[in-house]
Formats: structure tokens, C-alpha cells, sequence
């Protein structure tokens, strides 16, 4: 009998490939999995009773934001608290390397209207001792994490690095202009990329109102980036874009894939004007996969949309002419100001929307796709308890009803909505998409959008509700939730090292009570720079989470070891 790190005894271990779990024991050494059995003879320095408790591989979440976050922070909060202990960045195309000093506010504001991270948070947390994507990568590597971190190089920097001003009046590259981008994402790739992130959606606007530097970007500039991959013989392109004209945009991935050989991930939703516009996305994804092409589409197991609040960055009012006036002051002012009757009238008789081009006003009085999101928080709502409905029922206005709840709990209450992901008022579509080989879970955006969504908590929903029955049945079982939380996403970024409870992998892991398992209901903490806000979630249930051996989370609370480390490019699995 030898000693090693730890021991994980007596849990149900879920392995991570979908198959059968079994009750035993988890040994680690030197950061690794050195046994996976029913009894571990060995002596562990440190020890975890897990019976009663699953023991999983840890979560992989392949989409998010964390470019800034993670130069001046050590914890990857809210994702480091839901089980992940990888998390993948550089995604839509937006990012801080490589770049000029004269850049800096451009990427910022990009960064601030794109993913709503605040110009003063960016502005004071960044330290910017970098110009190139190397040696962002090396700052990365300076800080010790809470858990890993990979990158892929983001194409709105690289565009504006390289194009200046014509980048940001959205001019086409000329060939200069591409091979010169061509050479610095092969420099990203040798500093550890794992590829390249690129958004061509009209959505992605700057702060300034500005569309991102990359819908500018034609189809003979993703080929010049592709072509790069293909030179290096690394890489994955990762994409975004609005399938106004699916045919056309999926044509020109699959060309991309045809003349490159590299993989492509792109973001797929149900969208509400199209519902089953992903049904042909899907078919066509799978036909490219049959064809030798390797193609991922990467999806979220529950809505997609927006918090709503007073404390938030949006909610049904917020640009009323009335309710701006009340902008500047403190919290607590401003509630007493709005839970005064003549105020409320005011507020209530007037348009939302008074810019003919303010889609955002309009959408955030689209109250049938609206609803109480609740202390315990339902990310799957009844159709019947939307605030049109309600509203309905009780004879009342939809504007009336949503005010009223929102001034609940000391004006605090906060509802959801449900702007994609949810045109059938269920989750099932989400269960045709989600268990495919050709998808992938993510889209959860972690580090961004702080005042608005807290969407990198799904690993959490996901493992609490999809192995529950509903009409009788499980969506999936336990064994296919765990792996399409952990192996799968590891696998479509190329990082074969983990995503599995198996000897040599990387001992990530994590240990849950899936009885206490919950979500809380979202909250407000300033803790970034300048003072900035952001929406974060508790989780219960989560007794130990691991990364390299070391235990980061212990019941649902951070301790001081910091084993997270920068991923440096594709990670081999270890030898059979």
C-alpha cells in the first residue's frame, strides 16, 4: 500500500464516456487520475467520503468571455461555482490581443456594447502589458487561476490591429491586409491558440452603436484565416452569425471546411421569427459531418434572453423618459421614487421606444415571451405564468403587471426573458438538439453580459433537470448528461487530456449531492474594478470540485488553491 494525493471513496463515479457508473473509489497523484476502481488500496494525504454523492469528471464550457476578467481576477466566477473547470474564450470575435495603446478604447467600447462589461471596469482592471496575442498569453500565464483557461485568437482585434481605422469604418481587407492577418493568427497558434473566433452578426455593435470590425469581413478573408490553420495544421474556427440567409452562411463554412480541413463550431438557437429554422441547420451540419467535414453546432439547455430588473442593465421601462431621469441616483432612491402612485402613472402612459431605431426597447415590452423568474428560478416557465397571460387573467395591462413585480422584494424582483430558445414555450425542442454527435452544450458566456444574463450556470440546470421525468420520461439519462457536460465539449476543442475519470487524465473533478443540488436565484455583487456590478448565481450541492488534484470549491465555497492554468493549444489524451 502506497500513499497518494487524495482518494475519492465510496461515490457513484460517472465516468464521462455515457456508460454505466459504479460505486468505487477515485486515486490522484501529481495532478493526474492514477486509478478509477471499485476499491483504491492506496492511502490518500487527503481524503473525500463521497457516499451518497456522485463523482463526475469536471465541466468544460467552451463559450466564454472571461478576456478581461481573467487578467485581473484569479477566480473564474460564476463558472468555477457550477462544476467547470475549463473554460474556452476569444469566442465572437471579440477580445484585447493583439492591440495597439492607441486601440485600447476601440477594443474596450467593442468589448462594452458586444458582451456589456462596463468602459470603466475594462478601462481600470486591464493592465494592458501586452501589445501582441503572445504576450497576452503570457500575462494569462503569470496569474494562477482557479481553474484552466484556453483561448482562441479573436478576429475583431486582429482586424483592427492590422487595418487601423479602415478595420472600424468597415472596409473589405486587401490582400496585404489578409496575408499579414494570416501570419499573426499563426503567431496566436504557436503562443497556444486553440484557433480563431469571428462574429457576423449586426448585433455585435461597440458601445458607440458601431457594428463589430468583423461583419466587414469577406468570405476571401475567412479563407485566408482558414488557409493559416491549414498551414499550421492546428486550429478550429469559431463562428456567429445571424442566418438571415442560412444557405449562404453555411455555404460558405462548409467551402471554408472543404479547403482547409479544419473544424468549425457555430452558435445555434431556436430562433422566434424562425422556429424551425434549426431543424435545417442541424440537417445540413449532419450531411457536412457524413461528407468527411467536421462541424459542431454549439447550443444552451434553456432559454436564451435577458434578466430584467431595476437593478439591472434593462428591464420594461428603462428607457421611459421618466424612468431615465431616476438613472442617476442611488438604489434605494430610486426604488422610493418608483413606488411612488404618480410616478408609477407617469412611467406607465409612456413609450418605451421613443428612437424609431430602439429594437431593444421594443423587445424588452415583449411580455408574452416574459415571465417571473422567482426566488427558486424557473428557467422553464408555463406558458400560462407569462406576464401577458397573467395579465390577461387578472384584466389588468402587461405594463401594470410587470411594474408591480418588479417592485417586489424591495424592488429587487427580477423576470425573464425568453427572447430565443423557448418559441414552443418548452424545452423539448432543446432535447432533439442536445445528445446529437454533431452538437455540443455551451453559449453560456461566462464573464459577460453582467448586467443582463447569468446564462454560465447551465451546467448546473442542465445536470439538475434534464435527468429528471417530465411527461413520464427522462430527457437523458445521468450517464449521457454527465458526458455532454464534461468528455464531449473537451473533445470538439481538441482537449483529449480531460472529460474523463479514467488513469493519466487530468484529475478535474467534481463530487455532488445531487439531492441538495439547486440553483439560486441570481444575484448583484461589486467586486470588479471601479466598483462594476455583476450578476452571479449560488449553487448548492456541489460538495468538492478538483482541478489538477487540488480542491478549489469545498460546499459550495472557494478555498485558497489556485492549480488553474493556461491550456496551451490542443492537449493529446494520455496513452491507453
Amino acid at each position: 500500500m502506497s500513499e497518494v494525493d487524495l482518494v475519492i471513496r465510496g461515490g457513484l463515479v460517472l465516468d464521462g464516456t455515457g456508460g454505466d457508473p459504479f460505486e468505487g473509489d477515485v486515486a490522484v497523484r501529481g495532478g493526474r487520475i492514477v486509478e478509477a476502481s471499485r476499491q483504491v488500496a492506496d492511502r490518500g494525504r487527503e481524503e473525500i467520503d463521497a457516499r451518497g454523492a456522485v463523482v463526475t469528471p469536471g465541466f468544460v464550457d467552451v463559450h466564454t468571455h472571461y478576456d478581461g476578467q481573467a487578467t485581473w481576477d484569479s477566480r473564474l466566477n460564476p463558472s468555477s461555482a457550477h462544476g467547470v473547470t475549463t473554460v474556452v474564450m476569444g469566442n465572437c470575435g471579440v477580445g484585447f490581443a493583439p492591440c495597439r495603446a492607441s486601440q485600447h478604447g476601440d477594443l474596450i467600447r467593442l468589448m462594452e456594447g458586444v458582451e456589456d462589461i462596463p468602459f470603466p471596469v475594462l478601462a481600470e482592471g486591464l493592465a494592458w502589458t501586452w501589445e501582441t496575442f503572445p504576450e497576452y498569453m503570457n500575462a494569462l500565464d503569470a496569474r494562477p487561476h482557479d481553474i484552466d483557461i484556453a483561448a482562441y485568437v479573436p478576429h475583431a482585434p486582429l482586424r483592427v490591429y492590422v487595418m487601423g481605422e479602415r478595420a472600424l469604418r468597415h472596409e473589405a481587407a486587401t490582400e496585404a491586409d489578409k496575408a499579414e492577418m494570416a501570419r499573426l493568427l499563426i503567431e496566436g497558434m504557436s503562443a497556444g491558440a486553440l484557433g480563431f473566433g469571428s462574429s457576423q452578426t449586426v448585433i455585435h455593435r461597440s458601445s458607440d452603436g458601431q457594428p463589430t470590425p468583423t461583419l466587414a469581413a469577406e468570405e476571401s478573408e475567412y479563407l485566408a484565416l482558414a488557409l493559416a490553420l491549414k498551414t499550421f495544421g492546428k486550429g478550429i474556427i469559431q463562428f456567429v452569425a445571424d442566418w438571415d440567409r442560412p444557405e449562404a452562411v453555411f455555404g460558405m463554412l462548409v467551402r471554408l471546411m472543404e479547403q482547409s480541413g479544419r473544424p468549425v463550431t457555430y452558435s445555434l438557437v431556436q430562433n422566434h421569427g424562425d422556429p424551425v429554422r434549426w431543424k435545417r441547420q442541424l440537417k445540413w451540419t449532419g450531411e457536412a459531418n457524413d461528407r468527411g467535414l467536421k462541424i459542431t453546432a454549439q447550443v444552451l439547455p434553456r432559454p436564451v434572453g435577458f434578466l430584467l430588473g431595476h437593478a439591472l442593465t434593462l428591464n420594461p421601462f428603462y428607457s421611459t423618459p421618466t424612468y431615465r431621469k431616476l438613472g442617476e441616483l442611488p438604489f434605494d432612491r430610486k426604488i422610493a421614487e418608483l413606488s411612488k402612485p404618480e410616478v408609477r402613472a407617469a412611467i406607465l402612459s409612456e413609450s418605451n421606444d421613443p428612437a424609431p431605431n430602439n429594437m431593444l426597447g421594443l423587445r424588452v415590452r415583449n411580455f408574452t415571451d416574459m415571465y417571473p423568474l422567482g426566488a427558486a428560478p424557473d428557467y422553464e416557465p408555463a406558458a400560462e405564468t407569462s406576464i401577458l397571460a397573467q395579465s390577461q387573467a387578472r384584466g389588468i395591462a402587461p405594463e401594470a403587471l410587470a411594474y408591480d413585480l418588479l417592485m417586489q422584494d424591495e424592488g429587487r424582483n427580477m423576470l425573464l426573458l425568453a427572447a430565443a430558445n423557448y418559441a414552443d414555450k418548452s424545452l423539448d425542442f432543446a432535447a432533439e438538439m442536445i445528445g446529437r454527435n454533431d452538437t455540443v452544450l455551451g453559449l453560456g458566456d461566462g464573464g459577460a453580459h453582467l448586467g443582463t444574463i447569468c446564462d454560465a450556470t447551465y451546467t448546473t440546470f442542465f445536470l439538475k433537470e434534464w435527468p429528471q421525468a417530465r411527461a413520464g420520461r427522462a430527457r437523458m439519462a445521468l450517464p449521457g448528461v454527465v458526458r455532454e457536460l464534461a468528455r464531449k465539449p473537451a473533445e470538439a476543442v481538441g482537449l483529449l487530456d480531460r472529460g474523463l475519470i479514467a488513469r493519466g487524465f487530468k484529475a478535474d473533478l467534481n463530487v455532488i449531492d445531487l439531492d441538495r443540488l439547486a440553483l439560486g436565484r441570481p444575484e448583484i455583487v461589486r467586486d470588479l474594478p471601479a466598483g462594476g456590478r455583476r450578476l452571479t448565481q449560488r449553487a448548492e450541492g456541489y460538495l468538492a470540485t478538483i482541478v489538477a488534484g487540488r480542491v478549489i470549491q469545498r460546499d459550495g465555497a472557494a478555498t485558497d488553491a489556485l492549480p488553474g492554468r493556461l491550456v496551451r493549444g490542443p492537449q493529446a489524451a494520455p496513452p491507453a
